[in-house]
């Protein structure tokens, strides 16, 4: 089990944990607590399961109980073993196992089926004939009953005999389906005697060709955590209609003991789209590189971003789960990624947008070296030597030619301090062909090299970074915002296409940026804070003799400043 506090010596953090930890002290439910995450191979997860995950992962945890990764294989058209291989390694990653116990509903289709048969049997479902369009128009609306279908009054026998024939492949797809007998005036329209199974001949990853009829989510859901012994079913709130329905099944089953439905709000981001179909069509139009792609909300696209798990659970927490559904803002998770992040991540120079700096009082062949922290927040970690040399290279952020007032970085007779190193001079600005500015000339003074004072007292107000350029490598550094301008991206006008929400500008690409020789070795999957310009982390393409970084988060958050500047 994780290292979490015991619900005996923490209360309970939000009213699903106080639900749990009342029903044990109460004796309504024994242990272990069960839980499940039930998702759809039928794409890839985002950050809204990730909330899910953390809740059913995590109370299972602090109960000493146990969560399910459960797979809803129960529409083998849109589901694939691509998804379930992602999901399974998705879910690791967030939760940390490395070994998750992994069930289907497929595994449970014969007891469903039987299930059904007794149903069929007690006169509580029947085969229908009508197709789809007939049976959504007479369905009824909220405010007037349905119709029931000329075939609702079949006899258990006949439906017996129907419904065979639709597991043997005997009906066409669309032909029949069975449904539900409850009532057709009520008030929930998901009890108006809702569809059981429907006729698909699509093969099925797990079961191939064996079966010819599907069940539907409200059948299957109930039917597999009571199957597994689930306790607590925790889902999101657009399921609280839904559990009326899961209740019935169960009560005419006469299942015992029953598990029970609890619904939380769900996961909202500003500038995010929480919807497989929406992230389905961003990828299959080709507007993203993929699932995977970092300014994707998927859980793979916030890994190859850089993003850790632990914020990402943190973040989850401290949004909180409760009965209101709410927008939370992407910044916030931004500065649960800088905490964790700022914690664990070691420092190292680079250099964006180099600017070649000569010093000119220095031989070719003189070689200083500058300790630094590896990381300020964990003093055991120790120092990083770098070499400096001759040439060097700064950021051209950090020098202006003709700078505003209150710009205290380089300029034209100006100093500052070289991280480790010592307070630089620009003496000299050497121009190109085309007058922009070649390299600087600059000189150190002696004095203050390692750490030492100017024997003058004088003070800088600047301390900029560097990169050896002899040693320097070079490596394509992308920088990611907002997928999306809007803050709601499908907040559009009728008939408009959502996705001229989309940044263009979302991904920067340098790629003549300046690392020093050790970071091309940096594995991917870990992280580094390129000191004063951000997080970042080697992407899926990086190589030793190719470096490619992605950057996961600045230090501060440059698009909060400057929408409040606008």
């Amino acid at each position: 089990m994780a290292d979490h506090a015991h619900p005996a010596t923490e209360p309970p953090r939000d009213f699903i944990r106080q639900i749990v930890a009342d029903d044990l002290t109460q004796g309504r439910v024994q242990p272990p607590v069960v839980t499940r995450f039930p998702p759809e191979p039928n794409g890839y997860l985002h950050i809204g399961h990730a909330k899910a995950i953390a809740l059913d992962f995590g109370i299972a945890d602090e109960f000493d109980g146990l969560c399910r990764l459960r797979f809803d294989d129960t529409n083998p058209s849109k589901e694939d073993v691509e998804y379930v291989d992602a999901i399974i390694r998705d879910v690791q990653w967030l939760t940390g196992r490395e070994h998750i116990e992994v069930r289907y509903a497929s595994d449970y289709f014969p007891q469903m089926y039987a299930w059904a048969e007794a149903l069929i049997s007690k006169g509580l479902a029947y085969v229908d004939d009508q197709d789809g369009e007939t049976i959504r128009r007479n369905r009824g609306t909220v405010t007037s009953p349905g119709v029931n279908s000329p075939w609702r009054d079949r006899s258990p026998e006949e439906n017996l005999e129907l419904f065979r024939s639709m597991r043997d492949g005997q009906c066409a797809p669309g032909s029949r389906v069975l449904r539900a007998k409850i009532d057709m005036a009520h008030a929930n329209m998901l009890l108006r005697d809702p569809l059981m199974y429907r006729i698909q001949f699509d093969r099925h990853h797990r079961t191939g060709d064996t079966w010819k009829i599907y069940p539907l989510y409200d059948w299957a859901h109930g039917l597999e955590d009571a199957i597994e012994g689930v306790t607590h079913s925790l889902c999101t709130l657009e399921f609280a209609t839904h559990r009326p329905l899961y209740d019935w099944y169960l009560e005419q089953l006469e299942l015992d003991p029953r598990p029970h439905q609890y619904e939380f709000n769900r996961l909202n981001l500003s500038h995010t789209v929480m919807s497989k179909r929406k992230l389905m069509e961003l990828v299959q139009r080709g507007l993203v590189k993929g699932w995977d792609d970092p300014r994707m909300p998927t859980l793979c696209g916030l890994r190859r971003r850089g993003v850790p798990p632990a914020a990402i659970t943190t973040f989850c927490r401290e949004v909180g789960y409760t009965k209101v559904d709410t927008t939370n803002e992407w910044a916030l998770l931004e500065y649960h990624i800088r905490q964790e992040l700022n914690r664990v991540a070691p420092r190292a120079m680079a250099v964006l947008r180099p600017l070649l700096v000569e010093i000119t009082h220095w031989d070719d062949d003189r070689k200083e070296s500058a300790h630094v922290p590896i990381n300020p927040e964990d003093p055991d970690a120790g120092t990083r030597q770098l070499p400096a040399g001759r040439l060097l290279y700064i950021d051209q952020d950090d020098f202006m030619e003709d700078p505003p007032k209150k710009f205290f970085r380089l300029r034209p007779g100006g100093e500052v301090r070289l991280r480790g190193l010592g307070y630089l001079r620009c003496d000299e600005i050497v121009r190109d062909a085309n007058g922009g500015i070649e390299r600087l000339r600059c000189s150190i003074d002696e004095a203050t090299l390692h750490g030492g004072a100017p024997t003058d007292g004088r003070k800088v107000k600047a301390t900029i970074h560097w990169v050896d350029a002899a040693s320097a490598r070079n490596a394509e550094v992308r920088l990611y915002t907002h997928l999306f301008t809007a803050e709601n991206p499908l907040a559009v006008d009728e008939g408009e296409d959502w996705t001229t929400n989309i940044d263009v500008d979302s991904c920067t690409v340098i790629t003549d940026a300046k690392i020093p020789a050790f970071l091309t070795e940096w594995p991917v999957g870990a992280h580094v804070q390129f000191e004063r310009l951000g997080y970042f982390c080697p992407d899926h393409d990086h190589r030793a003799d190719r470096p490619v970084f992605n950057r996961t988060a600045t230090l501060r958050d440059a698009w909060a400043k400057a929408k409040g500047a606008s």
